[in-house]
């Protein structure tokens, strides 16, 4: 269990009206493209994104758009495919994207129809598509995967020659082939780059043969619910519902959990990992309830709901600090740790992080035992009478900007100006898969 951590005092809430936006002096929204038909849905959420070749990949509940962000502050639609699972993760690479189903669906087409009732043919996995030509997308390939892909992590092999997916997964079901409780495993998915319509689950490798965390502090491990991968290091981690974990990747088809770590204390649900750019640091976030709930109050205090920084020693992970963000939220936004990731600045460690509705968050971990905040954006709540879905689901810095994917509202662009971060402009990504790390800045 980590070591106590001071606890900050949170400022008395000051909730902005619907809708409206605030930012620290040294965050500018510079652009906002709302969805499009028909992404426009009450139930069409924008979710996590990818990037290559100056366009940002953004999944959706009823499919994935492609937007042209060569010029941030005017983003525009290339193109949208309607191909509805949830949550439609996406990850790209070598002309290819890879879209992930977790829900039951009566085949692998865009076409499916939901299959909800028990005991009747279904399909969940992967979908892989053609986007060497970013405004055609064209459907090449699927693949059935046990438990469905709630998240998958792409991870190159060391020959160049395929890509392996590795398909998180979790909450099994008794009634369902493949999927029987415990389910402590993944899915590995083989893309030969020279045949991707041959992809293949090749191994299941067992994360924990000893049947992980029973709970009930934390949610009991029934497999991960992410993974991030750093491959030029051979390590991944993982964010495994009741553990935090690393991982060696050396043998692509064999990971194996080299150190793991509870917090039964204070971590509820081991959501997702970041390493710093030099490997020596994970940040592990804990999304309590879910995603759904409103923990970024006084109720649940600083300690819940947020980031849990640790540091790598002699292969070890250690404990140093929490983080959360420093602004109280109104009982009507959802508002938790979720995703994000690094920014590229020379000799320090800086991070930019959704929060639902919490809006986005620039913060600094260069000391592991102080993270501080140093820059944020956010929306009013979507309702000030009822807890309504939304906020900023991932936001990520790609070459000199942080783009945010909001549930309702669609892409967000944001300048940060502030000298702190200064050298990360001149860092140019030509692929950004935010759960696939590579050296950046070295």
């Amino acid at each position: 269990m980590p070591a106590s951590a001071d606890v900050p005092e949170l400022p008395a809430p000051v909730v902005p009206g619907v809708g409206e936006i605030v930012t620290s002096a040294n965050v500018r929204p510079i652009a906002n493209l709302p969805k499009q038909a028909p992404f426009d849905g009450e139930q069409s959420h924008g979710t996590d994104m990818a990037f290559a070749d100056g366009h940002a990949y953004v999944g959706n509940y009823d499919g994935f758009v492609v937007y042209d962000v060569r010029e941030p502050a005017e983003p525009r639609i290339v193109s949208q495919v309607l191909c509805p699972g949830s949550q439609n993760d996406v990850s790209v690479s070598d002309g290819l994207l890879f879209l992930s189903t977790d829900s039951r669906w009566s085949d692998d087409t865009c076409s499916a129809v939901p299959q909800n009732r028990g005991g009747l043919p279904y399909w969940e996995g992967i979908k892989v598509f053609d986007v060497s030509d970013p405004a055609n997308p064209a459907y090449l390939t699927s693949v059935a995967t046990a438990c469905g892909s709630h998240t998958h992590t792409l991870v190159p092999d060391t020959a160049g020659e395929s890509l392996y997916l590795y398909v998180s997964s979790y909450a099994p079901s008794p009634d369902l082939p493949g999927c029987l409780p415990p389910h402590d495993r993944i899915s590995i998915v083989e893309v030969p780059l020279a045949d991707p319509a041959a992809a293949a689950v090749v191994a299941e490798p067992v994360l924990f043969p000893d049947g992980g965390n029973p709970g009930p502090g934390s949610d009991t491990t029934t497999g991960c619910h992410d993974i991030t991968a750093y491959p030029s290091r051979h390590l991944a981690a993982g964010a495994c519902m009741g553990d935090g974990v690393l991982m060696d990747i050396s043998d692509r088809e064999a990971p194996r959990v080299i150190e793991r770590v509870r917090d039964d204390t204070h971590f509820a649900f081991w959501h997702s990992a970041t390493f710093n750019d030099a490997g020596t640091k994970v940040v592990f976030t804990d999304e309590l309830g879910g995603g759904s709930a409103a923990t970024c109050t006084a109720a649940v205090g600083p300690l819940r709901g947020a980031d849990g920084v640790y540091d790598i020693v002699g292969g070890r992970l250690e404990f140093r600090s929490y983080y959360k963000i420093p602004r109280m939220q109104g009982e009507t936004e959802n508002c938790v740790a979720h995703n994000g990731s690094l920014i590229p600045v020379p000799g320090r460690d800086v991070m930019v992080q959704a929060w639902y509705q919490g809006g986005v968050s620039v913060w600094d971990f260069t000391d592991s035992a102080r993270p501080v905040e140093i820059g944020f954006f956010e929306r009013g709540p979507v309702s000030d009478t009822e807890l309504v879905l939304g906020g900023s689901w991932s936001a990520y810095w790609y070459d000199g900007h942080v783009f945010s994917s909001d549930i309702r509202e669609g892409l967000d662009v944001l300048a940060v100006d502030d000298p702190l971060i200064a050298g990360a402009r001149a860092v140019d990504f030509d692929v950004l898969n935010p759960q696939t790390q590579e050296r950046r800045v070295g």
